[in-house]
């Protein structure tokens, strides 16, 4: 599962296509809505982008994870949100739209920070004296072209034919669901003989991750004075991870199954995080809509 065609070839064509889908969910509106009101996009922007990876490196320290599960994790951290964060924030009653743009602005910055982080977390872990490393400029290019262009493109789409868009939005994210679940099956399948010991160096370190992610976007939002629903948008984009972008990086650029366990065992147990996310997010809408309904009544 490391070199072959399925990955080097099908992985990033798959992504360019899940990216052309969260493309044709923005609208110029979108970007306004966000900008008059920026305080959310600017924390949920730092706190993917920086906060993360610091609380990745925190965990590889604490629970002292073997060098290629570190860099795994410090990688599926660095790594923004993707459509599934954005129909978790929709079913949870945050911000949507917030969600989008965080996705995409993430997105945009993680071009540059996915390749430093990465880099910096395999000297950290593997030392100097051995010849792995990300090329930076070969992974800036890849993933401009698979990221930039495809959210230009899926909105130059929507901005089009805005039905077509709307039609084709509900497809690709059903698409990127199943890429994730083929490339987790094919890394359970390629690594089965040692499944059992990696999940658990991973498992716990993933968990962590997923639940921290989470706590702190809720936390950093409230100390920060967000409303509500865009502290869901903000503890959903940290909690929900694109990991189809985690295993492109690790399989198709450096080449090592080992180092995409972490992002293939997060790509399954945030599905369960972001139920319990949602389900917060509704008893919390509900108990809104009861309280005003209440002030009404006894204002009439």
């Amino acid at each position: 599962m490391e070199s072959g065609p399925m990955i080097s070839i099908g992985l990033p064509i798959a992504l360019f296509i899940i990216m052309v889908g969260i493309g044709m969910t923005l609208t110029a509106r979108d970007f306004h809505q966000v900008t008059v009101k920026p305080a959310g996009l600017v924390v949920g922007t730092i706190t993917q982008i920086l906060l993360m990876p610091i609380v990745a490196f925190a965990l590889c320290w604490l629970l002292s994870l073997p060098p290629a599960i570190a860099v795994g994790l410090v990688i599926i951290a660095a790594c923004p949100g993707g459509t599934t964060s954005n129909l978790f924030t929709l079913l949870a009653r945050g911000n949507v739209a917030l969600s989008i743009v965080l996705t995409v602005s993430a997105s945009l910055i993680t071009i540059l920070s996915l390749p430093f982080f990465t880099n910096y977390a395999l000297r950290t872990y593997f030392g100097a004296e051995q010849e792995i490393v990300l090329p930076f400029a070969k992974t800036v290019v890849m993933l401009s072209v698979i990221v930039l262009l495809p959210v230009v493109i899926g909105m130059l789409v929507r901005a089009w034919n805005p039905h077509l868009a709307s039609r084709a939005e509900g497809i690709v994210s059903i698409f990127g669901a199943l890429v994730l679940l083929i490339l987790v099956v094919g890394l359970v399948w390629g690594m089965r003989d040692r499944i059992d010991e990696l999940a658990t160096q991973a498992g716990p370190s993933v968990i962590l991750l997923n639940i921290l992610g989470v706590f702190v976007g809720l936390l950093v939002s409230r100390l920060c004075g967000l409303s509500g629903r865009d502290g869901l948008a903000v503890a959903t984009e940290l909690g929900i991870k694109n990991g189809t972008i985690g295993l492109m990086v690790t399989l198709t650029l450096l080449h090592s199954s080992e180092m995409s366990v972490p992002s293939a065992v997060y790509g399954v147990l945030m599905f369960p995080s972001g139920m319990l996310l949602a389900l917060y997010g509704r008893k919390r809408a509900r108990e809104a809509g009861e309280e005003r309904a209440a002030e009404l009544g006894e204002a009439g």
